[in-house]
């Protein structure tokens, strides 16, 4: 990204505690990423927040990341009302409604398979790309799956902290 400070998050630097976490769990439901990233406030650089991103989402235990994915819609399906889940899922879309039924029935059976949701960094993929992988996914072991979802929960956690960096605020 960039090595200099934003407005955005000027703001996350100075923000009050309850702002400022309520900002984070809008990136991440999991308390103790949000915690990591508040404890080393403030941040000279984006790329400094999102070092430290990346080692909070590592260092997820693995209730910490139940908590991250608990705050992730199903693909096919985002939050109504929540522009930053459709804006992220855009590539279902436009989807056919064999594709979308198709990505339910997908979607239920992983979730049966591993007790937890679909999770993919789904910004710029497209619906078939999305069904692939979770058919690809599908076979996965527990264990590789949960390295899986933790790469993709950090691709995802930068994506919004670009946008909390360049926007700054709760409703970033």
């Amino acid at each position: 990204m960039t090595s200099r400070s934003t407005p955005g998050l000027t703001w996350f630097n100075s923000a009050a505690d309850a702002e400022a976490r309520a900002a984070l769990h809008e990136v991440c439901a999991a308390r103790g990423w949000g915690n990591a990233l508040l404890a080393q406030r403030p941040y000279d650089s984006v790329d400094a927040l999102f070092a430290v991103s990346d080692e909070a989402t590592a260092a997820l235990t693995d209730e910490g990341l139940d908590e991250a994915m608990s705050g992730h819609p199903p693909i096919g399906r985002p939050k109504p009302g929540d522009p930053t889940s459709a804006r992220e899922q855009r590539g279902m879309a436009g989807a056919s409604e064999e594709l979308k039924a198709e990505m339910l029935e997908l979607n239920l059976a992983y979730q049966e398979k591993f007790g937890h949701v679909f999770l993919i960094c789904a910004t710029g993929k497209s619906a078939a790309e999305m069904r692939d992988a979770v058919r690809h996914r599908i076979d996965n072991t527990p264990q590789q799956e949960r390295e899986i979802v933790r790469r993709e929960l950090a691709k995802i956690n930068r994506l919004r902290l670009t946008r909390l960096a360049e926007e700054g605020g709760p409703t970033a």
